[in-house]
């Protein structure tokens, strides 16, 4: 009986403290860009310094987490690569990171925990292949989540892209410099396109605080991963290097992403039968077969056991 309690308890909190994290990691952010003002000291050091420098205990309960978890062998690299990702996904706030691993092992001593129960009295071999099938499951999945994250930010980021750009050489034209014709476009588009609008506002930040801008656009381009945004990045740099004229050219290249928009939703529109193939198979045709066929394979056996009773 105490040894029921005590596992309660042990699920109790495991639970608490895996839907307390999932709220901190997706709810929405009410400042994008205070976090990433905060640590711009930091990322103008080309990220060699964030690579090399171990982590230290204290700030904090959050921070004594990723401490405890670099502690491990190979803690210190997943925690950097988990950040990068939860950077390419647009959560960038001090606490991602930690209410990630947070998530994470949680989730991960949830499903231990009900592995645990599930097999209490079963075999060694069942107990064994519940627990690698809950640790497989409970690693793998929230890293599944977090790519499926990174994948839902750069497409928001790649449909903003043309008419974003589009905008930005229209309001180049106008005479505006650089910065501020940026400025303006994430004044316009901050409640369309949110998440490419806090990208534009960052680099604009970092310019005004005394960061280059080609290091800025740099950033930007390890940020997002977007090949399109690394085109773009280069264009305003190469413009400013050598004074050429960037309204036109931005004009020019915002046509060419408008039309590889339009290919790619032609390829989505045309990939979407495929897909809807092996649902059709799978559950229209089985209904559509009996509703079609049962009533009159039924009228055919009634017939034949007319025929073939009593006279």
């Amino acid at each position: 009986m105490g040894t029921l309690i005590v596992f309660a308890f042990l699920a109790a909190g495991t639970l608490g403290l895996l839907v307390w994290s999932g709220i901190e990691l997706f709810r929405q952010k009410e400042d994008p860009l205070a976090d990433r003002l905060e640590e711009l000291q930091a990322y103008a050091m080309a990220g060699t310094t964030r690579t090399t420098t171990r982590r230290r205990g204290g700030g904090g309960f959050l921070n004594n987490v990723l401490y405890a978890i670099s502690l491990f062998p190979g803690g210190e690299g997943w925690l950097r690569d988990t950040e990068r990702e939860l950077a390419q996904a647009g959560r960038r706030q001090k606490t991602s990171l930690a209410t990630f691993a947070l998530f994470q092992y949680g989730f991960l001593g949830t499903l231990l925990a009900f592995a645990l129960w599930a097999e209490w009295n079963a075999e060694l071999v069942q107990k064994m292949i519940g627990f690698v099938a809950a640790i497989m499951l409970g690693w793998l999945l929230p890293q599944q989540v977090l790519h499926a994250m990174v994948r839902r930010y750069r497409r928001k980021l790649q449909e903003a892209l043309p008419d974003t750009v589009d905008l930005l050489g229209i309001v180049l034209g106008t005479g505006l410099a650089l910065d501020q014709a940026m400025f303006r476009v994430t004044e316009e588009m901050q409640f369309i396109y949110p998440e490419l609008s806090s990208e534009f506002a960052t680099v604009v930040m970092q310019v005004r605080a005394g960061q280059e801008r080609a290091k800025s656009f740099q950033q930007l381009v390890r940020r997002t991963g977007i090949e399109d945004i690394k085109s773009l990045s280069a264009m305003i740099v190469q413009s400013e290097r050598f004074g050429t004229s960037l309204s036109q050219a931005l004009k020019v290249y915002a046509d060419s992403l408008r039309t590889r928009r339009r290919l790619r939703a032609e390829a989505a529109v045309a990939r979407a039968g495929i897909k809807m193939l092996f649902p059709i198979i799978l559950f229209i045709l089985p209904a559509l077969f009996v509703i079609t066929l049962v009533p009159g394979l039924l009228s055919v056996l009634q017939q034949l056991r007319e025929g073939l009773g009593p006279r």
